[in-house]
């Protein structure tokens, strides 16, 4: 058995490549190894941790497959990359007071573990606060001193901000950004699939603690909704061409797409779907969702610092599960576990990655 302790860098998947150097005058020749590892949190019904279990104990499907699993031993040690990232634009200026005094709490978080620290804020768009430092006071500092920003809550802009930083760190680091942010995004240039491939084929986990977006802002992106974003040109999801059974009902002919697919592309598919609209229509939650992180919401300060206590005492009891796919296709993938011989346990992991077409 082993379980993660003190380290909230534990809590992530990397997707690795290995490229063989060419001979001169050659092609290049490259052979991909791509390592899936999913954070999985177990409970009883009753809300208690299941503890002991081992590799054998959890079956995991890749597209419908199931894979040959392995339980990840002694990566409690490894460094951390934590980047904060802070919405201090729109309503996001009505919280900045609940981030001070927050010391105790990122320290509990990060445990003892070498570490480097940087904290974002965001508003229409994202600023490199404070770099990276080891320096958690520095951190905490900054939290307590950050000023108003615009109107704008551009989370997606950020998000992707702070993983382009967090991919500068040495290589050995886990990545983890904590993200304190509304639910919904708004004004973000990045798009919905890009932001999923984004979170989808990174190490980097993802804790989002959210505030309500405005009314206004959740009628807006609710009007969006039904403006599905159409597939290859000629394809069966493309608007142009489309049977004229469909005017009019777009997702009629997307749902009718998907039932024509072999099983594995279908789960892929609707997953694809599925957490596109989730980073429409709740920003925050799908991006702790997508990478097996945590969301929680908070009004004030206590909610706040009570949700970050809680995550810091989860953060022992993960397992981490890792596995090779056996079908390594280029795109998202959908992962569905569950627990032999524990009937009412319940089991909170990522249900998607992805895989780039370079293999990286």
């Amino acid at each position: 058995m082993k379980i993660l302790r003190n380290s909230i860098a534990l809590l992530g998947f990397a997707s690795l490549c290995v490229a063989q150097e060419p001979a001169t005058n050659q092609q290049p020749l490259k052979s991909r190894s791509t390592l899936v590892m999913v954070p999985v949190f177990i409970s009883s019904g009753h809300g208690q941790v299941i503890f002991g279990l081992r590799a054998e104990d959890f079956l995991l499907t890749d597209n419908g497959e199931p894979q040959h699993l392995k339980l990840e031993e002694d990566t409690d040690s490894q460094p951390l990359a934590l980047a904060v990232v802070v919405e201090t634009g729109g309503a996001g200026a009505r919280h900045l007071e609940h981030y001070r005094e927050l010391d105790a709490i990122l320290d509990a978080i990060i445990g003892n573990v070498e570490h480097r620290i940087a904290v974002i804020t965001f508003d229409a768009s994202p600023h490199l606060t404070l770099g990276f430092t080891p320096n958690t006071e520095d951190a905490s500092h900054t939290l307590a001193t950050i000023s108003a920003g615009d109107q704008g809550a551009a989370i997606l802009d950020a998000v992707a901000f702070a993983v382009a930083k967090l991919r500068q760190q040495p290589t050995p680091y886990r990545r983890a950004i904590l993200l304190f942010s509304e639910t919904i995004d708004q004004g973000s240039k990045t798009t919905l699939n890009d932001a999923l491939r984004l979170v989808s084929d990174t190490n980097t986990a993802i804790y989002t603690f959210a505030f309500s977006s405005t009314r206004s802002a959740v009628s807006h992106e609710a009007s969006k909704i039904t403006s599905t974003e159409p597939g290859p040109a000629h394809g069966c999801f493309s608007r142009e061409g489309a049977d004229p059974e469909y005017e009019g009902n777009y997702s009629k002919q997307v749902l009718d797409c998907i039932s024509q697919l072999a099983p594995p592309l279908r789960l892929a598919t609707m997953s694809f779907l599925a957490a596109r609209n989730g980073l429409r229509t709740n920003t925050a939650e799908s991006l702790a969702q997508l990478t097996g992180g945590r969301f929680s919401r908070f009004h004030d300060v206590k909610d706040l610092k009570a949700g970050l206590i809680v995550l810091s005492n989860d953060i022992p009891n993960y397992y981490v599960l890792s596995f090779t796919p056996s079908n390594p296709t280029p795109g998202l993938h959908a992962l569905n576990l569950t627990v032999k011989h524990h009937q009412h346990a319940f089991a909170k992991s990522r249900h998607e990655y992805w895989i780039d077409e370079r293999g990286h």
